[in-house]
């Protein structure tokens, strides 16, 4: 067995050079050299997971284990190690790549995998027990995250993967990291709570083969739901994800939300038009600056809302159209601002940003005849209306009638029957009795 000194120069240039002053390794007696430099010559390759051969690189050694060291000591990523910890570092790369050499010399191939296991077995042997903790769970984290992306279950066996089936019929593959970056977009900031891995894995479980997209989006949607209960901040994970279907459906040509401020307002005219177009709005609101209007829109507002508010928006607040929604969040609240500076004269716009800016950052809210119907063909912006009943037929049923329209345009009705004469009371043109208010109240 003999002991030698090995100058190993990675692809990109870098050099690991053990010293006399360093820890020298043994190499289990296995090569056979015809020169000093023992390596001097020959490459090595390293087999991956997919089948591809690439050269050996054993500063990727080095530098997956210098991450796990610093994410054991609680640093970041740009933070150097301590000089001891950086001697156990050196200490244990040049351990796994002498084993690793000395297993491609003898001839045997190099797999991913077999590295991997060399790096756990070395820093075992170290005494580095937490850290190989660490390098085992990171591993088999991993290696579901690959179970999801390369259509492998988490045994390694493959898996069949279902089609999707678009509006036109047309049916393309399902890619599951497709589902998986959505989901962990909708959880950036509260990853710490909650975990787009989880949402994923059940999303995954819920689909069939010939899904439609918008059940894909629903059962993301359901899955982060379902968890609301136990973690609230899921609530903020199912929003987004709504969001992004509301986005889809009501902004020709949504890409990605990088882009969701330059769509909105380019979008902007186009939709007060289309919904004048479709006699859903007042066409005095084309009147507006309405390029002016578009550039105070907020898109980013929207993380505010929780998933009860958009929903209950999305059901009940949103202009529609054959069942297609023509607003977003924030183009509904500019549209409610529009109808209340409707009669604001020159400072119209000028009122309907002010608006705007307090509606849409949820320091004011409208009651709801206000949310329903400013800007639109019918502005009935109240909210409640008393009437009183006179003790005639005709006046009865009038009121019954008033309160039908009123009620029609999301008017709140309080009727006053204290004139109705009581139950019993006679009647003089019929010479019978009164049965009360009860009868029309049952109308």
């Amino acid at each position: 067995m003999r002991v030698v000194s090995l100058q190993i120069e990675s692809r990109s240039g870098n050099r690991f050079m053990e010293t006399p002053d360093m820890l020298h390794e043994q190499l289990d007696g296995q090569l056979r050299l015809a020169q000093l430099d023992p390596l001097r010559g020959q490459q090595f390759s390293v087999r991956k997971r997919d089948g591809r051969v690439v050269p050996f690189d054993e500063t990727r050694i080095q530098l997956a284990l210098e991450a796990a060291f610093k994410a054991d000591a609680g640093l970041q990523d740009d933070q150097p190690l301590p000089t001891a910890a950086q001697g156990d570092v050196i200490r244990v790369a040049h351990a796994v790549i002498h084993a690793a050499i000395a297993h491609a010399v003898k001839g045997d191939a190099l797999e991913i995998e077999f590295i991997q296991d060399l790096v756990e077995t070395k820093l075992m042997e170290a005494s580095h027990h937490s850290i190989a903790r660490r390098y085992v769970l990171y591993r088999e984290e991993r290696r579901k995250a690959r179970a999801l992306r390369d259509e492998r279950t988490v045994e390694g066996a493959p898996q069949a993967r279902p089609f999707v089936t678009r509006a036109d019929n047309t049916r393309e593959r399902l890619y599951p990291q497709r589902i998986r970056r959505c989901l962990i977009g909708a959880c950036r900031g509260i990853e710490s709570h909650c975990s787009a891995r989880n949402l994923a894995d059940e999303t995954l479980r819920n689909l069939y083969d010939g899904v439609r997209p918008d059940e894909i989006e629903r059962a993301m949607i359901l899955a982060a739901r379902s968890r609301i209960e136990r973690e609230p901040d899921y609530t903020f994970v199912a929003a987004r994800l709504l969001l992004r279907s509301i986005y889809r459906e009501a902004l020709p040509g949504f890409g990605t939300p990088a882009e969701l401020a330059v769509q909105h307002r380019d979008h902007f005219q186009n939709c007060i038009a289309r919904g004048v177009e479709v006699s859903r709005l007042t066409p005095d609101l084309l009147k507006f600056d309405l390029p002016r209007l578009a550039a105070s829109l907020r898109p980013d507002r929207d993380q505010q809302f929780t998933y009860m508010g958009v929903q209950t928006l999305y059901d009940r607040y949103f202009l529609h159209h054959e069942g297609r929604r023509l607003e977003t969040p924030q183009y509904f609240w500019m549209r409610v601002a529009m109808g209340l500076a409707i009669n604001e004269g020159r400072q119209k716009n000028e009122r309907a940003i002010e608006f705007y800016e307090v509606l849409s950052t949820f320091r004011f809210i409208s009651s709801t005849p206000t949310l329903f119907n400013a800007g639109t063909l019918h502005p009935q912006l109240s909210s409640c209306y008393l009437s009183t009943v006179m003790d005639d037929l005709e006046h009865i049923f009038k009121v019954i009638s008033d309160d039908a329209k009123l009620s029609k345009w999301a008017g709140g009705l309080g009727n006053d029957w204290t004139n109705i004469r009581a139950t019993g009371a006679h009647i003089k043109g019929t010479n019978g009795t009164s049965q009360g208010v009860i009868p029309f109240l049952k109308v």
